[in-house]
């Protein structure tokens, strides 16, 4: 990553119990970074996971850990400390969800980063980092997409509250002089990743001996992403300076069928999937891929890892964390 600013030391992390936010918060311990966590433990999926995820950080001097609801502005106006950046990165999560509970997300995704905005501007801090997604692509017809499309219509209420996450972002660079950077993530995998989420979801279940739903004729494709790529991302975007609102993809700039990622988790997995075939499900995209030319001119992101390691090293992780959950 280009490196043209001094990085922030002090950072506040929302969601930094979770997939990303977990390793992103490795990354910035290994730093010299204080950094300051907000979660709130969500219920989508156990919280013994997130647990896991973030004990190495419990003892760390640089660490503290604040159970806040991002929903709750009383709560969160009164934290204590300094930052030099926001990385936000809790939302409730889930495109099928969405779809029976889309209050629900417009309560935690918009007025969530409502708040964080507002305790942003009354603090000062001038750098806030915001985790969208692909999701707010839609049906957008040109591929790879690419941020200069405008035309963007979301599929589901999850990818809405994301759009509407960066025009809020937009307000208040324009209006307010925040300095916000939107990342569209491109369904990020790897170690730790949620449960709910196909790579670890399927890969369960194939080393349970059942059967894994694929809803459709298994035609869709996704552009990969691994996690340590994403963290890179999300660093280059901390220490951006050119510009008051930016967004960018961060993505893997190539796009994995379906039905040839199951083969490729047979093959790490040393088992054979059984298929479920079931009805196309409303509100899902039937492929994202990701043009990262802006990103990698402005940020100078550039994936490291491929599919095939990031994958590897899945593989590994579920295996030894299965072990030692059968030994406990």
């Amino acid at each position: 990553m280009n490196k043209s600013v001094i990085p922030a030391k002090s950072a506040l992390i929302t969601g930094g119990a979770g997939f990303i936010g977990s390793h992103l918060v490795d990354s910035l311990l290994r730093d010299g970074y204080e950094v300051t966590v907000i979660d709130n433990f969500d219920p989508y999926y156990p919280a013994e996971i997130k647990q896991q995820n973030i004990a190495p950080h419990l003892q760390h001097p640089h660490y503290r850990l604040l159970d806040v609801d991002i929903r709750d502005a009383a709560a969160i106006n009164p934290i204590e400390g300094c930052f030099d950046v926001i990385v936000h990165l809790a939302a409730k999560a889930g495109v099928r969800n969405s779809l029976s509970d889309p209050l629900g997300y417009q309560m935690s995704n918009v007025i969530g980063l409502q708040n964080l905005l507002s305790f942003a501007h009354a603090r000062k801090i001038k750098q806030f980092v915001f985790g969208s997604s692909s999701s707010v692509y839609g049906d957008c017809p040109r591929l790879p997409w690419s941020e200069s499309d405008l035309d963007l219509l979301p599929l589901n209420p999850y990818a809405s509250t994301k759009l509407a996450g960066e025009q809020l972002g937009y307000v208040y660079s324009r209006t307010f002089g925040l300095r916000f950077i939107g990342l569209r993530f491109f369904t990020v995998f790897g170690e730790r990743q949620r449960p709910d989420l196909a790579i670890h979801k399927f890969a369960q279940l194939m080393l349970a001996g059942r059967s894994i739903p694929v809803y459709g004729d298994g035609s869709s494709e996704r552009d990969f992403t691994y996690w340590g790529d994403i963290v890179a991302g999300i660093r280059a975007a901390m220490d951006y300076t050119a510009s008051d609102y930016e967004v960018f993809n961060l993505g893997n700039h190539r796009t994995i069928g379906l039905l040839e990622t199951i083969h490729k988790l047979e093959a790490v997995l040393g088992v054979k999937a059984q298929i479920d075939w079931q009805d196309w499900q409303p509100g899902e995209m039937r492929r994202t891929w990701a043009n990262i030319d802006k990103a990698q001119r402005l940020l100078g992101f550039i994936p490291a890892t491929d599919f095939d390691r990031g994958l590897e090293r899945f593989a590994v992780w579920l295996k030894e964390r299965l072990c030692a959950e059968a030994a406990a």
